[in-house]
Order: structure tokens, then C-alpha cells, then sequence
């Protein structure tokens, strides 16, 4: 699949005055990483906008800047907290023969005929992935098939995944990512969750009370010895 591209130019316009800008339509942005320096940029906020509302931090993109293609991976963006817009991206510059890490997501397709009986819901576990691969081998994300629990024993793992050709799987193989079970289940999960919390919280005063009592115990007896 090829990888998507983008055009970016030199940006000149750094701090606040970048607000100029977003004004005229521009999102900056940084392109940094193999063999290059960190230099300001500035794409047409448009385009940059439709590609990244669908890149995944596994993307390979391809960035046209001064008159070269550079594989990047987008390593940070900025939203405006209120409206949602994009306002800043990061680029990390990657070099092709060259395995690097990143976080894939994983898509769950499908429905599991085990959440059709009465009070049975899905749970699910972790929604990424850390693998390792050449950048061209990186995929935009993984998919899981819900359709393989048709049972309440039934559950899809990290184990269960296939990521593709030269990608290594770093995450625990046993992480759970879906399974179903009855809705009891999930709630007293949640009160056992709650009751290990607050044991925690329990555990941290009594012990913060203890240091404080020690404390006072030594000061009382350095003013008796004085």
C-alpha cells in the first residue's frame, strides 16, 4: 500500500505568531529525526486535517519539503481544547532500513454472538499494541475479530493477533483485548477494583499517621534530653 503524502514548506513564523498562520489557513509544525535538523514547517491545514483525523501513529507518511520526499511518523499533535481543531504537528524523520518502535491500535470488527444472550456485554482490554518493525512494515493498526467468542470461555488476546510480515509484537501475549461476560461479573470487578483502591489509600494514611507519630516521638525526645 503506498503511504500517503503531504506537502509542507519552510516556516518562517515561530512562537505567537504562528496564530498568523492558522489565520491564513496553515498548521505548523516540526519535521525532525535521521539525518536532519529540527526545523520549523507549515502545511495547508486542510489537507494536513483530512490525513491525520486517519493516520495512526504507525502511519508512514510521505513529507514533500524543500524539494525532497522524507518518511515520517507523526510523533505529536496539538488540538484546541474547545473546538477540536489541529493547531501543531510533530514529524519524526525515519530512516527506511532502520526498525523502530511504535504504538499500533487495534480495530475491533465484528460482533460476538456470545453478547446476544441475556445479560452478557464485552469486555475490553488494551486498545494498542508496541511492536517493532522496518518503517514500511509498521501497520496503520491491527485488526481483532469479535466474531470468535461464541462462547463466555472464549477471549482474544494480545497472543492472538496477527500484525503482518517482519512485525514484532512487544506487548505482554497475555493482555486481554475482548471477551465476554456476564454484566454481574463486570460489576463486581469494578467493586473488587474499588475495594483494592481504597485498602491502598487506607494503607498509605496509616502509614504517613505512623511516620508523623515517630516524628513527633523524636522531637519530644531531643527537647527532654536538651
Amino acid at each position: 500500500m503506498d503511504s500517503p503524502k503531504l506537502k509542507a514548506q519552510k516556516r518562517t513564523l515561530v512562537g505567537k505568531r504562528v496564530k498568523t498562520l492558522r489565520a491564513n489557513g496553515q498548521l505548523p509544525g516540526v519535521l525532525y529525526g535521521a539525518g536532519i535538523e529540527s526545523m520549523p514547517i507549515a502545511l495547508d491545514v486542510r489537507e494536513a486535517s483530512r490525513l491525520l483525523a486517519r493516520a495512526s501513529s504507525s502511519t508512514l507518511i510521505e513529507l514533500d519539503f524543500d524539494d525532497e520526499s522524507h518518511s515520517v511518523l507523526v510523533r505529536g499533535i496539538q488540538r484546541d481544547v474547545i473546538r477540536g481543531d489541529y493547531v501543531h504537528v510533530d514529524f519524526l524523520k525515519v530512516a527506511l532500513d532502520v526498525t523502530i518502535r511504535a504504538l499500533v491500535p487495534i480495530e475491533l470488527v465484528g460482533e460476538s454472538s456470545a453478547t446476544e444472550a441475556a445479560g452478557v456485554v464485552l469486555l475490553t482490554g488494551v486498545s494498542t499494541v508496541e511492536v517493532e518493525a522496518l518503517p514500511a512494515d509498521l501497520p496503520d493498526r491491527i485488526t481483532a475479530n469479535l466474531e470468535t467468542l461464541e462462547n463466555l470461555d472464549d477471549s482474544i488476546s494480545v497472543a492472538d493477533l496477527f500484525p503482518g510480515k517482519g512485525v514484532t509484537v512487544l506487548t505482554e501475549p497475555d493482555e486481554l483485548i475482548a471477551r465476554p461476560i456476564y454484566q454481574e461479573e463486570e460489576i463486581i470487578e469494578e467493586i473488587v477494583e474499588e475495594e483494592e483502591l481504597d485498602e491502598l489509600a487506607e494503607g498509605e494514611e496509616l502509614e504517613e499517621g505512623a511516620e508523623g507519630e515517630a516524628e513527633g516521638e523524636e522531637g519530644a525526645e531531643e527537647e527532654s534530653e536538651s
